[in-house]
Parts: structure tokens; C-alpha cells; sequence
């Protein structure tokens, strides 16, 4: 089971209904398809925030409603808030960007996948977050240290830790097949 980061739902939910009209279920469908079948939201995840994006006028019931089947659309006031919304997000990713892989290097929807190391135990699990954490930490004040003081040397120094530290974690993936 995946759990959404913080505000995900909401702007998946919104980037849909910008889209176009659709109903509770359509959105659960549309995020499980966006997440390789990893997460599908509960219908007590989607319709209390259907119900507080329409109590706050971001949404609306669309206007032609098959039989059986309520409809959402975005309103103005809601447009407004998804454009807000990815203003903010482009704006933590440009800050974070050291932090984040490459579109697609986990696969579309990756942070959707859950903790990288999921199928392991508790404690290796909690072992492999660590130092991953440690190396991201150790690679971000890097980007910072260079982005105050450009050195050549150390570019050259820390591509060489880098390379070797991805020839080893191969070499051992390899061995473990």
C-alpha cells in the first residue's frame, strides 16, 4: 500500500477536474492509473475533498449530469488555486531540485511507489533510508558549498565518489542476481 505525500490527492484531484468534468469514481480510476495500480484512493479519501473543494468554490457540479452520476468541474476560483498550487510546486521543485531524479527515473508517478526499500524488513529497510538519506545530505551540501564557491577540483573529486560509489552498488546488484 503507497501513501500519498502531503497534498498530492488534492492536486491530482484538481489537475483531473481541469481536464475535464468527472465523478468520484472516475478519479479514483484516473489516480490508480496515473500510480501504475500502486494507490487507489478510498472514497473516504475523494468525496469529504470533493465535498471541501465545493464547500470552498473551487468545484462545482457540472452542468449536464448523466443519470446516477455526479460530475465535478473546476470554477474559476479553482482554477486560480491549481495555478497557485503549481506555482508552489515548481517553485520547491526548482529549490530541491538536487534532491529529485530525473523525470522518469523511478517511473511516472515514483514518489507514488512508496518507500524506495518497501519489500524489505523494518530494520534493513530503516538501514537503506539512512544512508540514502546521509548520501542526499552529503550531495546537497555539495550543491551548496559550489554554488558559493565554484571549485574544479572538487567537481572532479566528488563525479569520481559518485561514479565509484555507483560501481559498487551495480557490482553488488549483480552479485545478489
Amino acid at each position: 500500500m503507497a501513501v500519498a505525500p502531503k497534498g498530492f490527492l488534492r492536486y491530482q484531484v484538481l489537475k483531473l477536474l481541469n481536464e475535464k468534468p468527472m465523478s468520484g469514481s472516475e478519479i479514483m480510476s484516473e489516480i490508480e492509473k496515473l500510480t501504475d495500480g500502486h494507490w487507489r484512493p478510498s472514497p473516504g479519501s475523494i468525496y469529504p475533498l470533493l465535498a471541501w473543494l465545493q464547500d470552498k468554490g473551487y468545484i462545482e457540479e457540472a452542468a449536464q449530469q448523466e443519470v446516477g452520476s455526479k460530475r465535478y468541474v473546476l470554477t474559476k476560483q479553482g482554477k486560480t488555486f491549481l495555478e497557485e498550487h503549481v506555482k508552489t510546486r515548481e517553485e520547491l521543485r526548482r529549490r530541491f531540485e538536487h534532491f529529485v531524479p530525473e523525470p522518469g527515473f523511478f517511473g511516472p508517478m515514483w514518489p507514488m511507489r512508496g518507500p524506495m526499500w518497501f519489500k524489505l524488513g523494518p530494520e534493513k529497510a530503516k538501514e537503506l533510508r539512512r544512508a540514502t538519506r546521509d548520501l542526499a545530505m552529503a550531495v546537497r551540501d555539495l550543491h551548496e558549498r559550489l554554488s558559493r564557491e565554484e571549485s574544479e577540483k572538487m567537481v572532479e573529486e566528488a563525479k569520481k565518489v559518485l561514479e565509484e560509489a555507483t560501481k559498487k552498488i551495480e557490482a553488488v546488484t549483480k552479485k545478489t542476481q
